[in-house]
């Protein structure tokens, strides 16, 4: 059973009814992320970030001025917060990231998309912590985030639009304009900004040239080397994310840490694990630029098996009431910083670097909504999971998943670490093959 409140109203659900309810928000994500690619090629990246941005003010408002006298419109209303922030979510899971990939010199680009996840990760542990403090009083907690929200909608205004999607565009003075802004050189005619905007030229001419006569459908494009090669990568790379027990966690971080045997109070476990992400996020940023994306995640592959085994250890064999009563937390602590090293941030950081600009946004949706598709069949299933099999099976599984990813990474999982964007893109076609090493000495 489950009780949703507010001042003198409430709400009584089964536990099928909860568990639909909770799920509304993942449910919505990928939808979030098929309309996210759209947008992105359509209005571009800051346009988007505008859409988000309002989009979330509106869920936030919906839950923070909810009923409190009538039951059944309080939940139609909280319905329909969650079907709104669950489009929201899977919308700002792209922008965000795609435009650091674009407007980040490759020297930066990792650090940078990858403080994009940190930024989330700070976001998420900020409603963990007003959850903590506020237990009883949601509406407050909602009021204070779209408050948040509406200071991110400002923040949108002062940034330059993406000098990649405005040459896609042949909207060449603007984008010329922007880089110039980005790269923050003043003078006309600067040989740098030059040489940049014609090579992005050339990169969506080589892209338009592969094209027939008519405009080619997206799915014509989705038959190009340097589409689907990435695709399927990305898309199994998201496969072993979200089987390997991430979102879980993330999602469930409460309830997941009664399952684990987590000693201490479930909400404080929450804003336990969103601070070892953060903390962890930052510094993921500057690892992948000194070490490249796959080193990384082999490790983070490993230590993710090693910490679910442990927990299975524990749910066969309880340390609840003896001095190791510790061991849970810190193999819950454990799991988060090694799966923040890797499976939790890169296949969202290298979503937004894989593709080609013509079909950036169209690409890096369409595996948004693979990903968030994963993701609500593995949160749905979740529950069942440990009602029929145990939890010691259950962090089993996780951790069986977690060392195939490894595999996946070692004979798949191409380095971008330093190389261009088209440099990425050549790679994909085939056409050539480029020495991350020679592109970090010319950066």
């Amino acid at each position: 059973m489950m009780e949703l409140t507010n001042s003198t109203t409430s709400v009584v659900l089964t536990e099928s009814e909860a568990s639909w309810f909770a799920s509304i928000t993942s449910i919505m994500c990928p939808f979030g992320g098929l309309l996210s690619g759209y947008l992105l090629d359509k209005v571009g990246r800051k346009r988007t970030l505008y859409c988000i941005n309002i989009i979330s003010i509106i869920s936030w408002a919906i839950m923070s001025f909810a009923s409190t006298t009538d039951a059944s419109v309080l939940f139609v209303e909280l319905i329909v917060a969650r079907v709104i922030i669950g489009i929201a979510i899977g919308l700002s899971s792209t922008p965000a990231s795609v435009y650091a990939a674009e407007v980040a010199h490759p020297r930066l680009r990792g650090r940078l998309t990858l403080l994009t996840a940190g930024c989330t990760g700070i976001g998420m542990l900020l409603v963990y912590s007003l959850g903590y403090m506020f237990k009883e009083d949601w509406r407050y907690v909602c009021t204070i985030c779209g408050v948040f929200t509406g200071v991110s909608l400002i923040t949108v205004i002062p940034l330059p639009e993406s000098p990649s999607w405005l040459v896609g565009k042949k909207r060449l003075q603007e984008a010329e304009q922007y880089l110039k802004v980005i790269r923050a050189i003043k003078e006309d005619n600067h040989p740098e900004i030059k040489a940049e905007i014609k090579a992005l030229e050339e990169n969506v001419a080589r892209f338009r040239s592969s094209e027939s006569s008519k405009k080619a459908s997206k799915l014509v494009q989705l038959k190009k080397p340097e589409v689907y090669k990435p695709l399927w990568i990305m898309c199994t790379f998201f496969v072993f994310q979200q089987f390997s027990g991430i979102f879980v966690i993330i999602v469930y971080a409460a309830s997941f840490s009664v399952e684990a045997g987590v000693a201490i109070d479930p909400f404080l476990s929450a804003v336990l694990v969103g601070l070892t992400r953060v903390l962890t996020t930052i510094l993921m940023s500057f690892i992948s630029d000194k070490f490249g994306r796959r080193p990384p995640a082999l490790f983070s592959g490993f230590g993710m098996a090693c910490c679910m085994f442990g927990l299975a250890a524990c749910a066969v064999y309880p340390v609840t009431d003896t001095p190791y009563n510790w061991i849970p937390t810190a193999l819950l602590v454990a799991f988060i910083f090694t799966a923040t090293l890797g499976f939790l941030t890169l296949p969202f950081s290298m979503n937004a670097e894989v593709y080609p600009t013509k079909v950036r946004g169209f690409a890096s949706g369409l595996t948004i909504f693979f990903g968030y598709t994963m993701s609500f069949i593995i949160l749905k299933s979740y529950p069942t999971m440990v009602s029929v099999i145990g939890n010691e099976n259950v962090f089993l599984f996780f951790g069986l998943v977690s060392l195939l990813g490894i595999v996946f990474v070692y004979f798949f999982l191409p380095e971008t670490k330093g190389r261009t964007l088209q440099d990425i893109e050549d790679y994909f076609r085939g056409s050539k093959t480029v020495d991350a090493d020679k592109n970090d000495a010319k950066a």
